[in-house]
């Protein structure tokens, strides 16, 4: 079996679809089902069944795919192992913007440097499109900012908790009171990120029945903004606020979220990390300690 072969059927398996598999691959769409062919040939069985437009697997196709992926993962580790005698591979990393912003610039900074011919891919994308591109192999790695640290298919480590803080603008209401109860939140205009961020999601729950309602801004940064500018109060992680705490921006409320969020990073469960994986793993342990 060819590994080209069954990279194509990889990305196939994966996207359900011989059109779109030829374009993230950059081949003609003959040449996708071409190859899909010879290796149904060569393997003496077929690992897709056409449906009209639409494809799915064959109970061979599911079988081969978990193999398909150990032989690209250990050819990327081969060629890696090979690379001019220093760690060297692509990593493609799911990232949320609090995260790649505020918490990775050093790790991102000392790979760079002192690693240079390992290249870093960072897509933005929430927990659960995390969690699922690494279950499909399209992601190397993720990182998560998540209250549950077990997630199905996944191996993960905690880094670190990760504090949160509900701020406001320094002439809120609210800004002088030296304890805050949820109740006490009923009716203010709420400043929030875009659903399916943890902290969000978590938040609006604990809300739930009170009546609030969030006006979304999209990004961290747009939140603070329109927070300091009086739109509302945002609870948000307490490392994205640090500057404007620090220099009277924002303020923060006397409210103690009820439940605590842990930055992790999660890989497929059972996926040999590459060594250049493996080094990012342990720089990304080292700095979480620091």
């Amino acid at each position: 079996m060819e590994l080209r072969l069954l990279a194509t059927f990889e990305k196939v398996a994966e996207v359900l679809s011989f059109t779109r598999a030829a374009t993230e691959l950059g081949y003609a769409q003959s040449s996708v089902t071409a190859q899909v062919k010879a290796l149904e040939t060569a393997l003496g069985a077929e690992l897709f069944d056409r449906l009209g437009g639409r494809i799915r697997l064959t109970g061979a196709g599911e079988r081969l795919l978990p193999y398909a992926r150990r032989m690209a993962e250990l050819a990327e580790e081969a060629r890696a192992a090979v690379a001019a005698g220093e760690t060297a591979g692509t990593i493609t990393i799911g990232t949320m913007e609090s995260l790649t912003t505020y918490r990775l610039p050093p790790l991102l900074e000392y790979v760079h440097h002192r690693h240079p011919a390992v290249r870093l891919s960072l897509r933005p994308t929430l927990g659960d499109a995390t969690r699922q591109a690494l279950r499909q192999g399209t992601y190397d790695l993720g990182f998560l900012m998540e209250a549950g640290t077990e997630h199905e298919g996944l191996e993960s480590e905690v880094l670190a908790p990760e504090p949160l803080a509900l701020v406001a603008a320094p002439g809120h209401p609210l800004a002088g009171r030296t304890e805050l109860s949820t109740a006490d939140l009923a009716g203010t205009a709420l400043v929030g990120t875009e659903p399916g961020c943890a902290y969000r999601d978590l938040f609006e729950a604990e809300l739930a029945g009170s009546g609030a309602e969030f006006l979304e801004f999209g990004t961290i940064e747009a939140s603070k903004r329109a927070v300091a500018s009086g739109l509302g109060i945002a609870l948000l992680p307490r490392i994205t606020v640090q500057e404007e705490l620090a220099s009277g921006a924002l303020v923060a409320l006397a409210w103690e979220a009820p439940f605590t969020l842990f930055t992790q990073l999660a890989w497929r469960r059972g996926k040999r990390l590459p060594a250049h994986v493996r080094l990012f793993v342990e720089q990304a342990r080292r700095l979480a300690r620091e």
